[in-house]
């Protein structure tokens, strides 16, 4: 939807009737004009005061990003404000934006500047280090241990500094072959967190680099306010390496020192963070060898002891002594078994005669022997048992102890039974 035409402009602006640079100049500062007066807060790049002139010209920045303002003031307002205004100081300013169509640029207008105390400073640091705490970029268990050697030290300092000599030097005299790659950034004022930032992401990306140090010597408050920067500490947070923060003395504690994976107090406490002692390691080494070889030689003389124990023993001074109790053991047992066997053998022979004898007392055979006989029809095999079972005439063959017999059963009336008659007599095995 486009905005109003301006008094006497022409209509909607289209390729046949476009808009004249004028009408556009005065539809963008009447759009800019409904912004009003604001308050912005903002670090001061630069300020210009022209002999002669009654306008001060001030560059505002966002001590986070790469943004500014132009912003002009009148000295009275700055004499009344900010009479000691320098470059780098926290400001926080009443304006009014302005589009100059002449020039076709666009700067505030201030009638109030303020500037930001240390105590303002302070307190807004504190609120932010809960916020950030809140957040848990303080945590402890997201904190990360730097390799024991790191194979190459990213480092980010001054140029030519003394935190970037004292973490140099320190390092190689612990470790002389300790790798470093240094990138030298501004350390304070309205550029420091940029080359901060893109150092930062710089190292991150490099798979060499297994620790980062951000490191600078001591200074005011103002002077560190770019280590306690909020982009900066989200930044350190979401980096995948570790990060030592080594920024200033004991006492100095910017907020980077509470998201940094490790704080060092100073950077010479950095280096010695970084790398290990070589000499300390080689006489630690020395000492567990040392360690090392009495503790096996002793293992060996202990061992030595209990092998002459050993064999001052009875049982490997004499061995055949218990060869021999053995074997006599061994023969005896062996005795025992066959007395054992024997006596079983013989007792089973005596118990199975004996069975054989009473199984041939109750034998049928034995029975024949003693001179009774089995009779039997001839007909049909049947066993006869009583007298009515066999009739006159009736063929019988009786068995004896030793063969058989044939028969006819005859009537014998004088003695009142049947009695059988001989026939043909045949000899049978047993």
């Amino acid at each position: 939807m486009g905005a109003p035409s301006a008094p006497g402009a022409p209509g909607a602006s289209t390729p046949d009737e476009p808009w004249p640079v004028r009408v556009v100049s005065q539809k963008v500062s009447a759009w800019i004009a409904k912004l009003g007066w604001v308050w912005v807060d903002g670090q001061v790049a630069q300020i210009s005061r022209r002999p002669g002139s009654g306008t001060v010209f001030i560059t505002l920045r966002d001590p986070a990003a790469e943004l500014s303002l132009t912003v002009t003031t009148s000295h009275e307002v700055l004499s009344v404000g900010a009479p000691e205004l320098s470059e780098g100081a926290r400001v926080v300013l009443h304006a009014k934006p302005e589009f100059y169509a002449a020039r076709g640029t666009l700067s505030f207008r201030a009638d109030e500047i303020r500037q930001v105390g240390l105590g303002e400073l302070l307190a807004r640091l504190e609120k932010l280090k809960r916020l950030l705490g809140a957040e848990g970029l303080f945590a402890r268990e997201r904190k990360r241990r730097p390799p024991f050697l790191p194979q190459r030290i990213g480092l980010i300092t001054g140029r030519a500094s003394a935190a970037e000599r004292d973490v140099l030097t320190n390092a190689r005299r612990r470790w002389p072959a300790v790798d470093f790659r240094v990138i030298n950034v501004a350390t304070q004022g309205v550029s420091a967190v940029p080359q901060i930032l893109d150092a930062l992401k710089v190292l991150d990306d490099d798979p060499t680099v297994d620790v980062i140090v951000i490191a600078r010597g001591g200074g005011s408050v103002e002077d560190l306010l770019p280590f306690s920067d909020e982009a900066l500490c989200r930044a350190v947070f979401a980096c995948r390496t570790p990060v030592v923060s080594a920024i200033g003395h004991e006492e100095d504690t910017p907020l980077l020192d509470y998201v940094a994976d490790v704080r060092a107090s100073t950077p010479t406490d950095a280096a010695k963070r970084l790398v290990p002692d070589l000499a300390e390691e080689q006489r630690l080494i020395s000492l567990a060898r040392h360690r090392l070889d009495r503790a096996v030689l002793h293992r060996l003389d202990r061992e030595s002891q209990r092998i002459e124990a050993w064999r001052s023993r009875p049982v490997l001074a004499r061995p055949h002594v218990m060869i021999d109790q053995r074997a006599s053991e061994v023969v005896a047992l062996r005795d025992r078994g066959e007395r054992t066997l024997g006596h079983r053998l013989a007792t089973a022979a005596n118990e199975l005669s004996h069975t054989l004898a009473r199984l041939r007392a109750l034998s049928p055979a034995a029975t024949l022997q003693r001179g009774y006989a089995i009779v039997q029809r001839t007909a049909d095999g049947h066993v006869v048992r009583a007298a009515d079972e066999a009739g006159p005439g009736t063929p019988l063959r009786v068995r004896l102890a030793t063969g058989s017999l044939s028969a006819v059963v005859t009537d014998d009336s004088a003695a009142g039974a049947t009695t059988p008659k001989p026939r043909k007599s045949r000899k049978d095995s047993a």
